[in-house]
């Protein structure tokens, strides 16, 4: 994965990020109140030998002292100083207990032993370990006595440094631990959004989308709230959503010059990818450009077109196919423009035979005479099969793509569908597209090119 689509992943689920870093933060924090605060009391200890008159004495004594060391250490965290311990201060510890709360640590190249005890309270983790200090030096002499009382212990331990009040707890260490759960849940909270992306199988990416499809991207079209309810946008609308209907279909136009594409399926993979609104507004785009066009409300299990536009559904396409009606008893104009309307008729029950009829391919080549455009709303792909047979019936088709909701593994199998039966794939319109995603096509998009002010206009302040 490169850097970019590291940047990209972060960018795309930064509130994974955030939230990650909050709860790592938080149950750090919770689990610092939860604890016990501790207190400290550290003393030092001075191993160093006895009788060293002469400097052969001394050199001896300085190498019998550092051996000592090393063993010293395990005995301050043993059980029988802390039973000494626990018989002079009286404690109710088992000496097992009390040991757990000793830990000493030789000073590395040094004679010296740092000991520290650790208690829920501050008072008693100072007495403690100033009585580990008292009796330990009393358990070293008698443990290197080997003549009992008349003889001198060849080593002896004195304390350097006195135990003092500990004014804070050692443990927990609040700030620590929120900064080391923040981090923490700021790595796990990127880990998931990489990983997210990573198990992400939709298509979000117009390279991705035209390398699956068999054909470029050719528009990219924002989600609209309004769309969304009203299925159509307004006339002269100039939000981002109807500047990306009108570049495609500058686009459509200019696929090839030579022989532009007239009759026009528009498709999906799956339902609910907003095919049927990209076919209307594609539809009005042209219309408002001065073509004549019609739609034909193919999509005759399912049929959109006519409720979007308001218009009587009664009868249609399939009435025109059986020859229970003629192409000008069910043809309607919309609005005051070039566009007309064919609508789906009664639902049949081979919806399959009739797309792909002999009566369908003479509609389409008498409506290829009359109209600049044909486009055919036909179902989706990958559910059904009415739309395979109707697709060699036309110059191409475009399919319509939800972003973040179509797989990369059902427009892998609707390019081979389409491939399977000779259809030609004319591009891919990335439709239903937040706002802020970066999306970008063969043909560009999203660089908010407004109209210049009215300089009659009146300035407002």
């Amino acid at each position: 994965m490169e850097l970019r689509e590291v940047l990209q992943a972060l960018r795309a689920s930064w509130w994974l990020v955030v939230a990650g870093a909050l709860v790592g933060a938080l149950a750090a924090l919770g689990v610092s109140l939860l604890q016990t605060p501790l207190y400290s009391s550290q003393t030092q200890l001075f191993v160093s030998a006895t009788d060293t008159v002469t400097t052969s004495d001394a050199f001896q004594g300085s190498q019998l002292s550092a051996q000592r060391v090393a063993s010293y250490a395990n005995l301050l965290t043993g059980k029988r100083l802390a039973g000494l311990v626990i018989k002079d201060l009286g404690v109710s510890e088992t000496p097992s207990q009390l040991a757990s709360q000793i830990t000493a640590t030789a000073v590395t190249d040094t004679v010296l032993l740092d000991v520290t005890v650790t208690d829920p309270s501050p008072d008693q983790a100072q007495r403690i370990a100033r009585s580990v200090g008292d009796q330990f030096s009393e358990l070293i002499s008698e443990l290197e006595n080997p003549g009992g009382a008349d003889s001198v212990s060849p080593v002896r331990v004195r304390v350097t440094d006195q135990a003092s009040l500990p004014t804070s707890p050692s443990s927990p260490k609040t700030p620590r631990n929120v900064a080391l759960g923040l981090l923490v849940g700021l790595l796990l909270g990127a880990a998931g959004a990489i990983a997210r992306v990573r198990l992400d199988r939709t298509v979000k990416d117009a390279e991705d989308a035209s390398d699956l499809a068999g054909g470029p991207v050719i528009g990219v079209i924002l989600r609209d709230d309004d769309l969304a309810s009203n299925h159509t946008i307004e006339r002269n609308s100039l939000s981002r959503t109807a500047e990306g209907y009108r570049q495609l279909r500058t686009n459509l136009q200019f696929l090839n010059v030579d022989e532009p594409p007239k009759v026009i399926m528009v498709s999906s993979a799956v339902p609910s990818e907003g095919k049927t609104t990209l076919a209307v507004n594609l539809a009005l785009s042209l219309a408002e450009a001065g073509r004549t066009v019609t739609v034909i409300e193919a999509d005759l299990r399912r049929p959109r077109v006519t409720r979007y536009l308001g218009m009587v559904g009664g009868v249609g396409l399939t009435n025109i196919l059986t020859g229970s009606a003629g192409l000008e008893d069910v043809i309607q104009p919309y609005g005051d423009g070039g566009l007309s309307v064919i609508a789906a008729g009664p639902t049949p029950p081979n919806p399959s035979e009739l797309l792909s009829s002999s009566h369908m391919f003479s509609l389409i080549d008498d409506l290829r005479q009359k109209n600049d455009f044909v486009l055919l709303d036909a179902p989706p792909l990958l559910p059904v099969a009415d739309s395979s047979g109707l697709a060699v019936l036309v110059d191409g088709v475009v399919l319509s793509l939800r972003y973040g909701s179509t797989t990369k593994e059902q427009l892998a199998q609707t390019h081979a569908t389409l491939e399977r039966v000779g259809a030609k794939t004319l591009g891919v319109v990335l439709n239903i597209v937040p706002p802020k995603a970066e999306v970008t096509s063969a043909y560009g998009y999203g660089y908010n090119y407004g109209y210049d002010p009215d300089p009659a206009a009146p300035k407002t302040s």
